[in-house]
Formats: C-alpha cells, structure tokens, sequence
C-alpha cells in the first residue's frame, strides 16, 4: 500500500508544475497545485480524465459550460474532450488519467532529445 496526503505535498510557490504521484500502465496520477489566477489553458488529452478539486475552488469550461468546482467535486472527461481549468483564489487539483498512456498519446521520439 502507498499514500499521500494531498494538502501537505509541497509544490514550487508559483508554478503549476505537476507532481506525478504515481505511473503505470494503469493510470497515472498527478497532484496540480494552481496560484491564485493561474490557469492550464485550453487543453485535451488521450486518456480518459478524472480531476477532483481537494482544496480551494477551480473553475472548469468545457463543452461551453463553466462550473466553478469546489473542494470535494470530482469531474470526468472523455478522451480529446477539450477543456480549461484555472483558479482565481488557488487550488489543488488532482488528476487521474487511465489508461496511461491513451492510444495516440504522444510519448516523444525514442533518442530522448
């Protein structure tokens, strides 16, 4: 068995750089921490998508909808449904993707450069 508590994994002041929890063939598991008024942009990806907001509030648009996600909401998406997610006050936000990584994910060239 392994764990993390979400609210104490330190991620740099600033950034929204990922934290990979965990990785597999499975699924592949990221902590996101967002500032306040930071934001991923509009987006997609080629795994199915789960995000649960597990401290502050994110606002989520896709599909022309907007829901503004409070700690505890847990959202799904499709693979290639397109999304943005920001955060006007600071958030965490974890995301699950599975399978990792989808057909058609892009994994990069196998030199490495």
């Amino acid at each position: 068995m392994r764990s993390w508590n979400l609210h104490q994994i330190e991620a740099a002041v600033g950034s929204r750089s990922p934290v990979v929890l965990d990785s597999d063939e499975a699924a592949r598991a990221v902590l996101i921490v967002l500032q306040a008024g930071q934001s991923l942009g509009d987006h997609q990806v080629k795994e199915h998508a789960f995000i649960l907001v597990v401290d502050g509030t994110a606002q989520i648009d896709s599909g022309g909808e907007t829901m503004e996600a409070e700690s505890g909401t847990l959202l799904t998406f499709e693979p290639d449904e397109r999304r943005a997610v920001s955060s006007r006050e600071g958030a965490r936000i974890l995301l699950f993707l599975a399978p990792w990584p989808g057909e058609g994910h892009y994994r990069g060239d196998a030199s490495g450069g």
